[in-house]
């Protein structure tokens, strides 16, 4: 019998926010992969479901006779033989963390395996990230065998640390393994005189421009063009930073656009420890962090030569544009300029989602219409 999970985040769904608002987090990237992903490429049998936010239930439903596993967990081989060695009215524990339970579980029983690596704001999903990369790509090239790198490209390090996959495109960049691991996905491809250092990843169908200027731990996913510079970031999938303007520390969520020239600030001028907006109580509160920058939900989008502060919190929806320096959380649906900021209408936001969508041979299913609407009809808890 294949094994059976529900991936739980209940109690922890708005620490992941602005990203985890249209999703369960396990659907968000750390590494190359994202959790589900990681379950599927580690256990090709399993079922998944979820234990999420009500509004998102009816869209990513739970499974019956399954067991509840903690969904902030990046799953492991040894995780994987622990949940399946679960009994019913078993739960497994970590360090006094529970990683998971089985039915009405009362008896307890100990992880023994590889240390447990947990997500536990979001902020930890790019400071986690060149761990979890490293794991995903010894995972993903394990007895695999990359393709060629052109000999216009220039390798610094050692190539054991370099995968190409098949269908993708490499010209004319440099590439630096010593810090950690280079991933190229399939069919993407990294336009001439980019400087790439790991750890790096290029998911699938994925494009960098040229002259990208890119550091670790970063990760470029599915379908997304970027370009300027960029050091330790998450792109979800779907979403572009064509040209030039800086981001650092920071994850862009889906079918985000970064217009030109735009800059995100990732370190106070005091060199301070960084606030920011803590969803789950709507006041702002200390990351604990001295390097913070763009958390962006999806389906925002920001114009040319926009300017966001340390930290900064944009919502889902949002559209956002102008001089000066926004607040450091703008609310989801969320469009104007930092002096004008208005509530955006439902029916042009959804107007603009479809049409970037469309562009992709993509578009709003009935379930995710119903969680932009929700989101939109409680913007200011969001």
């Amino acid at each position: 019998m294949s094994l059976r999970i529900n991936l739980n985040d209940r109690s922890s769904h708005l620490k992941l926010a602005p990203h985890s608002l249209t999703k369960p987090s396990a659907f968000l990237r750390c590494g190359i992969l994202t959790n589900v992903e990681r379950y599927k490429l580690l256990s090709p049998e399993i079922q998944v479901g979820f234990h999420t936010a009500p509004y998102l239930e009816a869209h990513f439903p739970a499974l019956d006779k399954a067991i509840d596993v903690n969904a902030r967990i990046i799953p492991s081989p040894d995780f994987i033989r622990a949940l399946n060695a679960l009994n019913p009215s078993e739960y497994l524990s970590y360090n006094g963390t529970i990683l998971a339970t089985y039915g009405e579980a009362n008896n307890e029983v100990t992880y023994t395996g590889t240390p447990i690596i947990q997500v536990i704001n979001r902020w930890d999903l790019f400071k986690l990230n060149g761990q979890v990369l490293a794991l995903d790509f010894d995972l993903m090239t394990s007895n695999q065998k990359s393709q060629t790198l052109p000999s216009t490209c220039t390798l610094i390090g050692n190539p054991d640390l370099l995968f190409i996959e098949e269908g993708a495109m490499v010209q004319a960049a440099t590439l630096n393994v010593t810090s950690g691991p280079i991933y190229i996905g399939a069919n993407s491809e990294i336009m001439e005189g980019s400087l790439i250092r790991g750890p790096f990843a290029l998911c699938e169908n994925a494009q960098i421009k040229m002259g990208a200027k890119i550091y670790g731990a970063t990760t470029i996913g599915p379908h997304c063009k970027v370009g300027g510079e960029i050091n330790n970031v998450i792109f979800e999938s779907y979403s572009n930073k064509s040209h030039d303007g800086f981001l650092g520390n920071g994850y862009i969520s889906s079918w985000c656009n970064i217009g030109a020239d735009t800059n995100a600030s990732n370190l106070m001028n005091n060199y301070g420890i960084v606030d920011v907006h803590d969803y789950e109580t709507g006041k702002t509160t200390s990351s604990g962090e001295q390097f913070v920058g763009l958390h962006m939900g999806d389906h925002s989008k920001c114009g040319i030569n926009t300017m966001f502060n340390t930290g900064t919190a944009l919502g889902v929806g949002c559209n956002v544009y102008g001089p000066g320096f926004f607040k450091k959380h703008i609310p989801s649906f969320s469009f104007g300029e930092p002096t004008r900021l208005f509530p955006y209408r439902v029916d042009k936001a959804l107007e603009g989602i479809e049409s970037m969508m469309s562009r992709r041979g993509k578009t709003l299913s009935e379930g995710e219409l119903h969680i932009l609407r929700y989101i939109h009809t409680n913007r200011e808890s969001f």
